[in-house]
């Protein structure tokens, strides 16, 4: 189990890396300042709680007995919490002002508890912030539909949140180093679920928040056209194709409709099933799928920038989100099929 463990912890380091410049740049969580660095602050805190596991599994150094692995493990859920508001309950994260500061509230308590108590008392915080979770979720029920596989992958995380809270309630029943053994594993199975996850969604926070804010927000489609917007909306992609600009936003967009932001993504959301960010991104695909076969001597590059994307690595991750394959990848199979026929 150790060496199960020791192995997992390597893998938590390196994917705390991986998501830390890949997933939390500015541009993937815009406007969404809070949530960008409370993720980045969770990573750091999982990252010194692997650290800690590492050095009393192989080299029986107590650091988790210490001050500072009681004072970060407090730390995880409120930063998980406060990372997970603003994408779930973007109206609650906008009124909240400081007062998210009192989520850290028991972080201070840390130094004045005893190393039996603070442990199990962490571990019922913790738990606490998986109800609300649930809680939020469950509210955004009707949109689970959308996220079905993602949801079913965060679920396992969910379920493995709640498994590591019930063995923090027994850590002083179990055997030696068999508690932060299965910890330490804990940890690193969740971040193996969220790069699959993230894998298979690159977008998830930004399309989630639309999402959200669209499911929270009263109707702001009660004296509009839809159809008519709709159609604008279609002939704007296929015929204007402004997708092809690079620097298209959701204001921009919704600008060309007559309508407000919170209009169009709600219109998206409730007629399309899919945010902003979706629907864009399926529209620039779209139209890079007809250039890779209409002009095959094109560069992937060219035809990725000439349909609105800043740069190669966009375009990929995109491209395999949708289409589930690279753009050569694509261009070969369609082409040789084509050459068959």
């Amino acid at each position: 189990m150790t060496a199960f463990a020791l192995l997992l912890i390597g893998f938590s380091v390196f994917s705390a890396l991986s998501l830390a410049l890949t997933h939390f740049r500015a541009e993937q969580y815009p406007d969404q300042a809070m949530s960008r660095w409370m993720g980045l602050g969770l990573l750091a805190a999982l990252t010194a709680l692997q650290a800690a596991h590492f050095v009393w599994l192989y080299f029986d150094l107590a650091w988790v007995a210490s001050l500072p692995y009681r004072m970060t493990l407090f730390a995880v859920a409120p930063a998980f919490c406060l990372f997970s508001l603003p994408l779930l309950r973007p109206q609650e994260a906008r009124l909240a002002g400081l007062g998210w500061l009192g989520h850290f509230a028991p972080v201070l308590l840390a130094p004045v508890l005893p190393t039996d108590l603070a442990l199990p008392l962490a571990f019922i915080v913790g738990a606490g912030y998986l109800g609300w979770l649930a809680r939020c979720l469950l509210a955004l029920r009707q949109e689970r539909r959308r996220f079905h596989l993602e949801m079913l992958l965060l679920g396992a995380v969910f379920v493995i949140a709640i498994g590591v809270s019930v063995l923090g309630l027994m850590q002083a029943a179990l055997p030696d180093k068999l508690f932060f053994s299965l910890y330490a594993s804990a940890i690193g199975l969740a971040f193996f679920l969220v790069q699959v996850t993230l894998g298979l969604r690159p977008r998830l926070s930004v399309e989630v928040r639309e999402t959200a804010q669209a499911a929270y927000a009263s109707s702001t489609l009660n004296n509009v056209d839809c159809e008519a917007a709709l159609a604008r909306l279609d002939q704007l992609m296929t015929t204007d194709r402004i997708y092809v600009g690079p620097e298209l936003s959701l204001a921009g967009l919704a600008g060309l409709l007559g309508l407000s932001s919170h209009q169009l993504s709600e219109l998206l959301n409730v007629h399309l099933g899919k945010g902003f960010s979706r629907y864009l991104r399926e529209q620039r695909i779209a139209a890079a799928k007809a250039m890779l076969c209409a002009e095959p001597s094109a560069s992937v590059l060219s035809v990725g920038l000439s349909v609105g994307f800043t740069a190669q690595s966009n375009f990929y991750e995109a491209f395999r989100e949708i289409e589930g394959m690279t753009p050569g990848q694509y261009r070969k199979l369609h082409i040789s099929a084509d050459s068959v026929q």
